[in-house]
C-alpha cells in the first residue's frame, strides 16, 4: 500500500515538474512584461503555478494549458501590482561594457512595452513574444476573438506612438467615435 502511495505521489511531483518545464520560460516573460520587475514576476510565476496545480482538475482540454495558464497568471500579476512600473534604467541594471545596437533597439522596445496599458502589452506579448494563435488569445485573455485582433491593431500603435515612430493613417481617415457625442 505505502508502494501505491509513493508511486501516485511520484507521478504528481513528475507530471507538475515536466508542467513548470514546459511553460515556466512563457510565464516568466509575460510576467515580466506585465509587471516590469523581474522579482515581482518570479513571485506570480509561483503563484500563478501554486494555484494552477491545486486547481489542475478545472483544466479540462490540455492544449489549452497554456492559456489557462496566463489567465491565472495575469491575475497574480495584478494582485501583485504595484503603483507604476519599475524604470528599466533603474541603478540595479547591470552596466555594459561596450554598447551593442541590437541590444539598444531591443531594450527601446521593452521600455515601450512598459509605458503601454496592460491590455495592449498583453496582446502584443502573446501575439509576438509566444506565437499565440488568436482563437487561444482569446481564451487567455477571456475576450473574443474580433476584440483580440481589434486590440492588437491599437496595440501596435500604441507601440509606435510610444516608441516615437508616427503612425500612418489612411488619407481622408475618418475616427468612429465610441460613444454618441453630446451636441
Amino acid at each position: 500500500m505505502a508502494l501505491l502511495i509513493h508511486m501516485l505521489f511520484q507521478s504528481a511531483e513528475s507530471r507538475y515538474n515536466l508542467w513548470v518545464r514546459e511553460h515556466y520560460r512563457f510565464l516568466l516573460r509575460s510576467a515580466w512584461a506585465l509587471t516590469g520587475s523581474r522579482a515581482i514576476a518570479e513571485d506570480v510565476v509561483q503563484d500563478c503555478f501554486a494555484s494552477a496545480w491545486k486547481h489542475r482538475e478545472q483544466l479540462r482540454d490540455a492544449t489549452l494549458a497554456r492559456a489557462w495558464l496566463f489567465q491565472i497568471m495575469r491575475r497574480a500579476a495584478y494582485r501583485h501590482a504595484t503603483p507604476g512600473m519599475q524604470s528599466l534604467d533603474d541603478e540595479d541594471q547591470p552596466e555594459q561594457a561596450a554598447p551593442d545596437a541590437g541590444l539598444d533597439d531591443k531594450l527601446d522596445v521593452v521600455k515601450a512595452l512598459a509605458r503601454l496599458a496592460p491590455i495592449h502589452r498583453e496582446v502584443l506579448l502573446l501575439f509576438y513574444f509566444d506565437d499565440m494563435p488568436t482563437a487561444q488569445m482569446a481564451e487567455a485573455l477571456e475576450i473574443a476573438p474580433g476584440t483580440v485582433l481589434s486590440r492588437l491593431a491599437r496595440a501596435r500603435d500604441a507601440l509606435k506612438l510610444a516608441m516615437g515612430v508616427p503612425v500612418q493613417t489612411p488619407t481622408g481617415a475618418r475616427v468612429t467615435p465610441l460613444r454618441k457625442t453630446q451636441p
